[in-house]
């Protein structure tokens, strides 16, 4: 049989059995017995409540409800399982206990019905803790087929589209997330302990500052007037500490317009405090105690394993400065640096990139991602950031270059962000106004004066501590989660709805119909300017060493810290993976270009970008359109295989 036949059987198969279970769910309801009329049922018991303290429940009278995983049908006597928040239960259904007729209709269920069971604990022949059921109660009928139990759900895209059925058929991914409820649990718990007040403050804001990042914009119509998506909770906060609530926090969502990728969710969970009348130095001990306490309550032990690396939680954190690390992990020591212009040579000595926009701060913070994150695997206090990148933080008395800022890092990541808070108000209008300047300058992601909070601070706020936590992170290192998105519930997915995708004017997308009977598209180019050819010759010698491949995208992500980078895992026809960054990402998000089969040249020599070895060129096709760049990535038939020559 054909694979095409195959499919069509199968699609078949499943409509049959789609069919057959909403006919089952019509003939109860002319029967009266309407499942979806039930309103409650009354359990005294979860499966493990009965399997972990059997002896107290041995011989009495259980009441239980989950969905039917298993069921094993045989003449007078049957058994199925059902699956709860807990666990799961063997339940043993016999048709003298139950009736000549339920027993007719427990033959009828199908697995992911859900069930309530009265009935009483005891032990079978072969020791297995199950309940001897004298009642079984259809409570919904399940109108859809689960995945097959053997090969389970395995498929990461539809067990993030469909979580309710990745809970349901992975018991770790359930585990993984009653975990990020107790470790939210106990981040209140010892903040609660602390002194701290919880509160809430708008999602919804004019002006969206605290932090580095690019903000959805939305249009209240009430109001006719445009409004932001919180990027942080930090300049709200502070204002509550202005108004005299001197410890304060909040957990919530906040929103970047960013890209997606294994440590990056356009929406994610930020948890802010601040804590007048202390330091940076006290955030540091507030970390430390923290993270132990939150371990500790969670996991039992204050080690952790990720990824098969062990992390001390116990023992003190390392802390050093940003100067030092940079200093130990690359050479360059930036004490001896005292110009941009000094900054700027040794950056290209080293090959660190950067932008005409850069100051000599800025350099250095690059110079830290490029060689020094990657090695802070143990719990790491990195001090004293530049001033240029440190907008909303004191400078350090003694050399007001630098500020009392720190970020926290564990496994190379960034899982904290710290300052001594800047409350001087003359101070605080010149950082916004360098912000302003930036963001005249084309960057997305500076602040904006927030004349308001600049009120707030005249008015007078008290020295101040503050940090912002990365609660999905903390959830991904404390459950071993790979990604982000397996510790969200919900992550955001790109539509499998087509039309949904359509606006992104300068992101045409040409079809190329092969094939009878299938019209080319009509596309006006009349505003497109293309570059005049041949302007530059190439010799044919030089032109023919390009060796030019097709490669399929097995991985795509974007680079952390870079707005233009996307970091492509590529399959050349060799069994060795390809790795090739691209500077498209104003064009395309990575998800998107999963799968997708594409032209590379792969002899190049490799070039080091934002610390990653690239592999490579992918070629685009680049063109002007109403004097705006636009650029498409060039794909081809995916019929063509990996590592195919182009002559």
């Amino acid at each position: 049989m054909g694979e095409q036949q195959k499919t069509g059987q199968a699609e078949a198969d499943l409509n049959h059995v789609l069919k057959a279970r909403r006919d089952k769910l019509a003939e109860l309801q002319a029967a009266g017995k309407d499942p979806f009329q039930i309103t409650r049922f009354d359990r005294n018991a979860h499966s493990m409540d009965i399997k972990d303290n059997y002896e107290a429940w041995e011989g009495k009278e259980a009441v239980v409800a989950g969905r039917l995983m298993f069921k094993r049908v045989m003449g007078k006597a049957s058994f199925c399982n059902i699956q709860d928040l807990k666990g799961n239960i063997q339940i043993y259904v016999a048709k003298d206990s139950v009736g000549e007729e339920p027993y007719k209709e427990f033959k009828k269920l199908d697995i992911g019905d859900i069930v309530g069971v009265k009935g009483t604990a005891f032990t079978t022949k072969t020791g297995e803790k199950s309940i001897h059921a004298t009642e079984v109660t259809l409570l919904s009928k399940s109108l859809q087929v689960l995945p097959e139990k053997f090969h389970g759900l395995t498929d990461t895209d539809t067990r993030y589209r469909q979580r309710y059925v990745d809970l349901i058929m992975n018991a770790d991914v359930k585990d993984t997330f009653i975990k990020r409820s107790r470790i939210l649990a106990a981040v209140r718990k010892y903040l609660g302990s602390e002194g701290f007040l919880e509160v809430e403050t708008p999602m919804l804001v004019a002006n969206a500052g605290g932090a580095a990042a690019r903000p959805f914009e939305t249009h209240f119509n009430a109001l006719d007037e445009d409004f932001k998506l919180r990027i942080s909770l930090e300049l709200y906060l502070k204002r509550l500490i202005v108004g005299g609530l001197e410890k304060v926090y909040e957990i919530g969502r906040v929103f970047r317009n960013e890209g997606l990728d294994t440590r990056h969710n356009p929406e994610f969970t930020l948890m802010e405090l601040y804590q007048a009348y202390t330091d940076y130095h006290g955030m540091m001990d507030l970390t430390e105690n923290l993270y132990r306490f939150v371990a500790q309550e969670v996991l039992g032990t204050t080690k952790i394993v990720y990824n098969g690396i062990e992390m001390d939680l116990g023992k003190p954190f390392e802390r050093i400065t940003m100067l030092d690390a940079v200093k130990k992990y690359s050479g360059v020591d930036f004490n001896e640096i005292h110009s941009l212009m000094e900054a700027r040579a040794v950056a290209k000595e080293k090959g660190v990139e950067f932008e005409d926009r850069h100051k000599k701060g800025d350099i250095l913070n690059l110079f830290f991602e490029e060689f020094v994150e990657e090695h802070l695997v143990q719990p790491t206090f990195v001090m004293d950031h530049p001033v240029e990148i440190s907008p909303l933080t004191k400078r350090k008395p003694e050399n007001p270059e630098y500020t009392e800022r720190f970020e926290f890092f564990m496994n190379g990541w960034e899982m904290a962000n710290a300052y001594s808070e800047l409350n001087d108000p003359i101070d605080q209008r010149e950082r916004f106004k360098a912000q302003e300047e930036l963001a005249a300058q084309g960057d997305e992601e500076a602040n904006h004066t927030d004349e308001d909070f600049l009120n707030a601070l005249e008015v007078g706020m008290p020295p101040t501590g503050g940090i912002g936590f990365g609660i999905d992170r903390m959830c991904m290192l404390l459950t071993d989660s790979a990604a982000i998105r397996d510790v969200l519930l919900f992550p955001t997915m790109k539509s499998l709805d087509a039309k949904r995708g359509e606006g992104k004017a300068e992101k045409t997308v040409v079809s190329m119909a092969v094939g009878a009977g299938k019209a080319a598209e009509m596309i006006d180019f009349s505003n497109v300017k293309i570059e005049p050819l041949f302007e530059e010759n190439v010799d044919f010698e030089t032109f023919s060493k390009s060796d030019f491949r097709v490669v399929k995208v097995k991985g795509c992500e974007a680079v952390p810290k870079s707005k233009k980078l996307l970091k492509f895992t590529l399959n050349d026809g060799t069994d060795t993976e390809r790795v090739i960054l691209s500077g498209i990402h104003e064009y395309y998000e990575p998800e998107e270009l999963i799968g997708k089969t594409c032209i590379a040249i792969v002899n190049l020599p490799p070039r080091a970008m934002m610390g990653i070895e690239s592999c490579g060129m992918l070629i685009s096709a680049v063109h002007e359109e109403n004097g705006k760049e636009g650029l498409n990535l060039l794909m081809v038939d995916d019929r063509i295989p990996a590592g195919a020559k182009l002559y």
